[in-house]
């Protein structure tokens, strides 16, 4: 029989959140990988458990390693807890590989559902939250950063990420260039724990906050772009949006497509701004070699 792997939530900050099950799997498990194996101890002294099987560590920098050995594990029969510095496993946290090795290999799979920032921040943000998408952490370069967030300017669901603290003026900065100065947002710091702050206001005015230094653990809920009809996009900036999902790696058709529903227009027309610029690029070439080469 092959074993099950229980992906674990941990608290973000309360230890007292931490759920019911969670005592019971830290004891019977007989494999803990975890994030942080210091942080796992300090974990089960407060909830007064003492765990009986193998613990390891399974971080960034030996997930692709490790995973192979965990997935032996489980496929001889063990009962391997995963579990997290904070919050659910696999969310901008280790897991995703070692939850794609299991189902591979046909291992059940399950969940200890527990607090997770995410949503936490959504529910306090005071944002819309009946649709929303996770972006997780952006890229710590200035130029792949604002390159992710142009991707999702036309975004109309509510966006939550991750961000570290000494980046988060950056960040903040960079997205009141792209999605606008009063675009409403909320900073959550330090969530359920003892110096919870929730910030609201828009993206200037949080950067500005931002730049005098901020600490501890952040989840940026920013609200979704409001709706656009046909008469506020021109053909050129249909195309740049288009041209902007295929440097991310969409297909054209599919970057037509997501471009025409976000600006509630007929695919067609998307279709036709974007071949109209591309017929009207060889015509723009001859003309500048006509120029470079003077008169005749």
């Amino acid at each position: 029989m092959t074993g099950t792997l229980v992906l674990a939530g941990t608290p973000i900050g309360e230890v007292a959140d931490a759920p019911p099950r969670l005592a019971a799997e830290l004891a019977a498990a007989d494999v803990i990988a975890a994030e942080d194996t210091r942080r796992l101890r300090r974990l089960t002294q407060a909830l007064d458990v003492t765990p009986t099987g193998r613990i390891v560590s399974y971080f960034e920098g030996n997930e692709a390693a490790r995973t192979p050995e965990l997935a032996d594990a489980l496929a001889g029969g063990a009962r391997v807890l995963l579990v997290t510095d904070a919050g659910m496993p696999s969310v901008s946290d280790p897991g995703y590989r070692l939850v794609a090795a299991a189902v591979e290999r046909g291992v059940k799979v399950t969940a200890v559902p527990g607090p997770s920032a995410v949503l936490t921040a959504l529910a306090v943000s005071g944002l819309p939250v009946d649709r929303f998408c996770f972006e997780g952490f952006l890229p710590r370069k200035a130029g792949e950063r604002l390159s992710r967030l142009r991707e999702v300017e036309g975004e109309r669901r509510t966006l939550v990420y991750f961000e570290a603290p000494h980046r988060l003026d950056d960040t903040l900065a960079a997205m009141t260039e792209v999605f606008g100065a009063d675009r409403r947002a909320a900073v959550c710091r330090e969530l359920t724990k003892t110096y919870e702050e929730v910030r609201r206001g828009g993206l200037a005015e949080l950067a500005e906050w931002a730049a005098e230094g901020v600490r501890g653990e952040i989840t940026i809920v920013v609200e979704g772009a409001p709706e656009s009809g046909p008469a506020e996009l021109d053909a050129d900036e249909l195309v740049r949006r288009v041209r902007i999902r295929e440097e991310a790696g969409e297909r054209r058709k599919e970057a037509i497509a997501a471009v025409a529903a976000d600006a509630g227009l007929p695919k067609r027309e998307v279709f036709d701004a974007v071949v109209a610029a591309k017929n009207a690029e060889p015509a723009a070439a001859r003309e500048a070699g006509r120029g470079a080469a003077g008169p005749r």
